[in-house]
């Protein structure tokens, strides 16, 4: 009798470990998907080492979504494209629930959005948005604070598509 109590300790202990370990190990291995335009058109993988390795741009804002300011830390979405040396007149945003909005790439600023990576110095969890969401920083202009910016604001997401 006492065996069998220790066992179903041992499995509670065993799924314990394993709800901890088991969402960082999940966001680790989240990519964001990139297809390009054109003749040349491919799909390409970013993982999070990925973004960390290209350059940051970090600011503080409030958002519409979020309690008080926060500060966000990621790639510029327009780097991003520019990395992967890409033409075409908007961008598809698509999110884990197949959320999908379209951006014109005339919006794009260097700075602005940017596909952050980070709210607060952690990386985020699709529960909280993550693992990345596209952000403006809405306090500095309020041109960030309208509504079709707020729609561009897409958050779990994980593709993106240039459209010619």
């Amino acid at each position: 009798m006492a065996q069998k109590h220790y066992s179903r300790i041992y499995i509670v202990l065993f799924m314990l470990l394993l709800s901890l370990v088991t969402p960082a190990t999940a966001r680790a291995e989240m990519t964001l998907e990139v297809t390009t335009s054109g003749s040349n058109s491919a799909t390409v993988e970013f993982s999070l080492q990925d973004l960390d390795a290209m350059d940051q741009v970090t600011f503080s804002t409030s958002t519409i979504w979020t309690d008080d300011k926060v500060t966000f830390s990621g790639v510029p979405l327009k780097a991003l494209l520019t990395e992967l040396n890409t033409n075409g007149t908007s961008i598809e945003m698509v999110a884990l629930n197949d959320y999908k909005v379209t951006m014109p790439l005339a919006e794009l600023e260097n700075d602005a959005p940017i596909i952050a990576t980070r709210m607060d110095g952690e990386t985020m969890s699709v529960r909280d948005k993550g693992p990345y969401w596209v952000v403006f920083p809405y306090d500095q202009d309020p041109k960030y604070r309208a509504e079709t910016i707020y729609t561009f604001s897409i958050w779990q997401l994980k593709h993106l598509k240039v459209v010619d």
